[in-house]
């Protein structure tokens, strides 16, 4: 479905692309972030955690990123406008030992802190590096179908003193409160 005038191939980050526009309104639950309740815990510049929930298209930007602060955690409280069924997350991180080697998922705890990480996550996954945002981590749907508040636990990276990420895609679906 052309939209009419040419994105100049799209993503900047020199990878071969081969996926369909779908692709790019599969991951627009960023749009149905509450952004002036979003927090990220730990980053090293005040705000610069809102910036990597952004349109698919402008997943490459390598300006727009967050990087922890006092150690390598990071802990992202994501207030939706809705209730989402969460699908899926991609995750861009940095070309080092910066990027993030493992996320932890919570569902509807508000204004978590890094006290309340040390519960049972609601789903964990062991990340792989990716500068393009072509793995997808499937979430348990079962589990993640009504939520209206996530928190994303950056526990450790693959090694670093410090965690940088410059994408967070989030698939699902959205409904009305």
């Amino acid at each position: 479905m052309s939209h009419g005038h040419s994105h100049g191939g799209g993503c900047s980050c020199g990878a071969e692309h081969t996926e369909s526009p779908e692709r790019g309104i599969e991951y627009g639950l960023y749009q149905k972030i509450d952004m002036d309740k979003l927090q990220c815990l730990n980053e090293n510049q005040e705000g610069s955690g809102r910036t990597v929930f952004r349109a698919w298209e402008e997943r490459c930007d390598r300006s727009l990123f967050v990087e922890s602060d006092a150690d390598e955690e990071l802990l992202f409280n994501i207030t939706f406008t809705g209730n989402v069924k969460l699908k899926g997350i991609i995750l861009i991180g940095d070309d080092s030992d910066m990027h993030p080697a493992e996320m932890r998922l919570f569902k509807n705890i508000p204004q978590m802190s890094f006290d309340d990480t040390g519960r049972e996550a609601d789903q964990v996954f062991s990340l792989n590096t990716d500068l393009t945002g072509e793995l997808e981590y499937p979430t348990k749907i079962a589990r993640f179908s009504n939520v209206t508040h996530l928190s994303i636990h950056i526990s450790k990276n693959f090694g670093a003193e410090k965690t940088k990420i410059y994408y967070i895609g989030l698939k699902g679906e959205w409904t009305e409160v």
